[in-house]
């Protein structure tokens, strides 16, 4: 099992004062450069701890937000491709759908991961809802402009004759050539997020690496669509086509872990805080998605994404969850190295097996001093076990076989 450490640079200081919407709307006044400062170079000086320290790191973007200072993904992994040297560093994502120029992104991608030697993968995201706004983008049809845009990057990435025409429905471009091409061949390795399981059966069909998001033990049934997606398309389906985002606070003793995800659990509480009108864009969900969330949620389809569910069905508001509510519901793993291990294990065994770990070993107000003592103990005292566990896996896997 590979783990990522990720966390979204948040710029938590404005967090008391940002009313009940840190998104869109929120005044950048609250934003002070000096201190903003301070927290950029600690949070770059965390990712790059993680490649002594055995760990890879993920990074994505988020836009008009307190919850997220990056806002866009390819400079800080412009920076690690040099300042890290073993590590792998993974976009999670890049909303292309949302930007206005695919090919600059094939020419960033391609960038860094010539200048990482061939380090980089490369994650394609369709944006959250509350991107819509600030992108100036139409939600009617971000799904077309998604795979166009998709479709372009990865031509832009492996042709290698010549320029070459491009006319779609949404971008045109007389000469795509772009310099310098991918170091890795054809080009990195492509993941998706997915939240859904009719989002991962497309995911499978390309035989992508999916990620979910903090989705609990339901992500059993998202998981599967994918293997029978895949396994119809003829693509692997292994653990190692799975990636699953949790948060994780570990310590030496099991109060201590308890403190370190407590703080970390600021992002989940603060992670929803969106005003209404930018929740749920029309368009952007099908009629069958909203339906759905505004069963599983007390406020309709915006509160359906602050409600999470416990293993045995208890529903709960994001926004409030206690360390242990959040641990049962599969989106928390807490405690001393060995809980931390017993509750992957459990959460692996569950959705039949985990190739990736996104870490989120930052988060809220958690201090560097205690995010570094945090990613320390973990790679020190878990990571070892998890190489053990899925070799364990693999071993059972070829004894039924």
């Amino acid at each position: 099992m590979k783990v990522w450490h990720f966390s979204e640079m948040p710029y938590f200081p404005a967090w008391e004062n940002g009313g009940q919407s840190l998104r869109v709307d929120i005044p950048n006044r609250l934003f002070d450069p000096v201190i903003g400062s301070d927290l950029y170079n600690r949070y770059l000086d965390e990712w790059a701890l993680c490649d002594e320290i055995g760990l890879n790191v993920m990074v994505n973007e988020h836009h008009s937000t307190a919850t997220c200072m990056t806002s866009v993904c390819t400079i800080p992994l412009g920076i690690l491709a040099r300042q890290t040297e073993k590590c792998r560093i993974l976009a999670l994502g890049m909303p292309i759908a949302n930007r206005q120029e695919p090919i600059r992104i094939a020419e960033e991608f391609s960038m860094i991961d010539v200048i990482s030697r061939g380090r980089l993968e490369m994650g394609f995201v369709k944006a959250a809802p509350y991107e819509i706004a600030p992108a100036n983008s139409n939600p009617v049809d971000l799904l077309e402009r998604f795979w166009e845009a998709h479709d372009l990057i990865k031509k832009a990435m492996t042709t290698t004759t010549g320029p070459f025409n491009w006319e779609g429905k949404h971008f045109h471009y007389r000469q795509v050539n772009i310099w310098p091409r991918p170091y890795q061949q054809p080009l990195p390795p492509i993941w998706m997020t997915v939240a859904s399981s009719e989002s991962a059966a497309v995911a499978g069909e390309r035989g992508y690496v999916v990620a979910t998001l903090n989705t609990g033990f339901r992500t059993r049934e998202i998981f599967d669509a994918y293997r029978r997606a895949a396994s119809l398309a003829g693509n692997n389906s292994e653990p190692d086509r799975f990636a699953y985002l949790a948060l994780v606070g570990v310590g030496r003793t099991k109060e201590e872990g308890y403190r370190r995800a407590e703080s970390i659990l600021g992002y989940l509480r603060t992670n929803p805080l969106v005003a209404s009108q930018f929740g749920n864009p029309p368009g952007y969900n099908s009629v069958a998605a909203n339906i759905k969330a505004m069963r599983l949620g007390a406020k309709g389809a915006i509160g359906a994404h602050q409600m999470i569910m416990t293993r045995d069905g208890r529903r709960l508001d994001k926004t409030t969850a206690s360390v242990e509510d959040c641990i049962e519901a599969g989106l928390l793993f807490a405690g001393t190295p060995d809980m931390v291990f017993d509750q992957i294990k459990t959460f692996s065994n569950h959705v039949g097996g985990l190739g990736h770990l996104l870490m989120m070993g930052q988060g809220g107000n958690l201090s560097h001093v205690e995010t570094a003592a945090n990613l320390r103990l973990f790679s020190a005292e878990v990571l070892p076990r998890l190489a053990q566990l899925q070799v364990a896996e693999a071993a059972e896997g070829t004894a039924a076989h």
